[in-house]
C-alpha cells in the first residue's frame, strides 16, 4: 500500500486527515472479504474491476468508480489484467457523503487528480502541493449516479438460490412463468416479491446481469459474437442493441 498524508481543506475548514492510495497493476486480481475503517474511492484504470457485498455486485469499468462506505465488508476481483487507483478516505469530520455503495462518474479531472495522489505518494514533492490536490480532489468529487453497473443481491433465501443459478449461464432463457414455478409461487407473488427484493424487475434483472457479465468479458478481449452468444443473446447485433440502449455507446467504443 502506498501511503500519502496530508493536511485536507473541506469546505474551506482545515482538517487534520490521512488518505491511503493503493495503486494495483496486475492480470489477475482477486481478494477475501475485508472492510476498511476509512471510505474507499476505487477506480479502474484499465479492466473491469468487481466489487461484491452482502447487498450486491458492481462492477467498474474505465471511466467509472466505485465508493465504498466505512467498515463495508466486500470482496474485490478482476478476471483478467487491470490497473486501479483506490483512495482510503478518513471522512470523520465530512458531512454530506453517501452512506451506500454507488457507480459514479469519474471526470476527466478527477481522474488526473486521482492519478496525481498515486503519483505524489511514490514521489512526495512537498506538503502545500499535497495539500493542495487534496482540496481540488474533494472539490472535484461528485456523487451524481452513473449509469447503474450494479446488481441487487435478494435476501430471500430461495430467490438469492436462483438469482446465483441464473448468473452462472445467462445463455440458458428462464421466462417469469418458469422462474416462479421453481419457487413455487403464482407469477404475480413471483413478480411482487422480486420487485421487492432487488428494486427490478424479473426482466430488467436478467438483463442488468448480462450487461455486467459482457462488461466483463468484452475487458478481456472476448469477440462481440462470442459475448453475445454466452450472456444469451441469438445475433451480435440484438446484443448491441441492447448494450447500446442501455449504456449509450456500442460495445466496441466502450472501452
Amino acid at each position: 500500500m502506498i501511503v500519502a498524508k496530508g493536511s485536507i481543506l473541506k469546505n474551506g475548514i482545515s482538517i487534520t486527515d490521512e488518505i491511503a492510495v493503493i495503486a494495483h497493476d496486475s492480470h489477475r486480481f482477486s481478494g477475501p472479504k475485508h472492510c476498511h475503517e476509512e471510505a474507499q474511492l476505487l477506480y479502474a484504470v484499465s479492466g473491469v474491476v468487481s466489487i461484491t457485498t452482502d447487498n450486491g455486485t458492481w462492477i467498474v469499468p474505465p471511466s467509472r468508480a466505485v465508493w465504498l462506505p466505512p467498515k463495508l465488508e466486500h470482496e474485490t476481483s478482476s478476471h483478467r489484467g487491470v490497473q486501479f487507483r483506490s483512495l482510503l478516505i478518513d471522512t470523520s469530520g465530512i458531512h454530506g457523503l453517501p452512506d451506500e455503495c454507488m457507480v459514479v462518474e469519474i471526470t476527466p479531472l478527477l481522474r488526473e487528480l486521482i492519478l496525481k495522489l498515486a503519483s505524489l505518494a511514490e514521489r512526495p514533492s512537498g506538503l502545500d502541493r499535497t495539500d493542495a490536490v487534496l482540496r481540488l480532489f474533494l472539490m472535484e468529487l461528485s456523487f451524481q449516479q452513473a449509469q447503474p453497473l450494479n446488481l441487487p443481491t435478494p435476501e430471500h433465501p430461495e430467490l438469492a438460490q436462483l438469482c446465483t443459478q441464473i448468473r452462472e449461464d445467462l445463455a440458458v432463457a428462464i421466462s417469469v412463468e418458469n422462474a416462479a414455478a421453481l419457487l413455487h409461487m403464482s407469477r404475480a407473488t413471483f413478480m411482487r416479491l422480486f420487485k421487492r427484493e432487488t428494486g427490478m424487475s424479473f426482466g430488467h434483472w436478467r438483463q442488468q446481469a448480462r450487461i455486467l457479465d459482457a462488461l466483463t468479458l468484452l475487458a478481456e478481449g472476448r469477440s462481440i459474437l462470442d459475448v453475445s452468444l454466452e450472456c444469451g443473446y441469438n445475433s451480435p447485433s440484438a446484443f448491441s442493441a441492447m448494450f447500446r440502449r442501455s449504456l449509450g455507446r456500442a460495445p466496441s467504443a466502450y472501452f
